[in-house]
């Protein structure tokens, strides 16, 4: 989940961040400012597109927030921390459990999905063996607070799934490059998701700047 916290500049700061080399600057956007966004885009002067700054808060399971915190150049990034909150964690609960890869691919899934897991000699829903592991989890979790153990240790049984929340600030070209990496079919269908609703952000807020860096691709 994504929401925007803060804006500065739009396709025009874009356009005056390049025009500055004339000592030109504009008030108004027109059709030749979207040309000369794209012109940028297509001839890869991107200095321009690092002008524009957002800041968004942004949720997601810890799995996939350490895959994306590997995106540090132009980034800035402040996370929720259990070492100072202990409220009800929430976790994340997937569509469908995806299978493992044919082949020798190590990393990612298929498209096949896994119905049913053998658990000792008995068959279960993953879903339904996996709640399981929450439910315990949050049990020991609460116990270990209820008994003056530290947040910031009694969080090391909280799995992976669990749901983390963190402000994400950075240039328009950074988060384009984020954009762009984890919306490749490579990466973990999870990532592809928020990569998506990025898009949709991206293009609410910078719609020229956004597609003229998408169409230089």
């Amino acid at each position: 989940m994504i929401s925007v916290v803060d804006v500065m500049g739009d396709d025009l700061a874009v356009a005056n961040a390049a025009r500055v080399s004339f000592d030109k600057w504009k008030t108004t956007f027109e059709d030749k400012d979207a040309k000369l966004i794209h012109y940028l885009a297509d001839h890869e002067h991107t200095t321009p597109f690092r002008h524009p700054h957002i800041s968004l808060r942004c949720e997601a399971p810890i799995f996939l927030a350490r895959q994306l915190g590997k995106h540090q150049v132009g980034l800035s990034w402040n996370e929720v921390s259990r070492r100072y909150v202990d409220e009800k964690p929430t976790f994340y609960h997937p569509d469908a459990w995806r299978a493992r890869p044919e082949g020798g691919i190590k990393q990612g899934s298929s498209s096949d999905t896994i119905s049913v897991v053998k658990v000792d000699s008995e068959y279960q829903a993953p879903e339904d063996f996996y709640q399981e592991l929450l439910d315990h989890a949050e049990y020991v979790y609460e116990v270990m607070l209820a008994s003056g153990v530290a947040p910031e240790m009694a969080r090391m049984v909280l799995p992976q799934s669990m749901m983390t929340s963190w402000i994400w600030t950075g240039s328009l070209l950074a988060f384009f490059h984020v954009w762009r990496l984890r919306s490749e079919g490579h990466a973990q269908l999870e990532a592809q998701e928020f990569a998506k609703e990025l898009d949709e952000v991206m293009t609410s807020l910078f719609p020229v700047s956004w597609e003229a860096l998408k169409d230089a691709i």
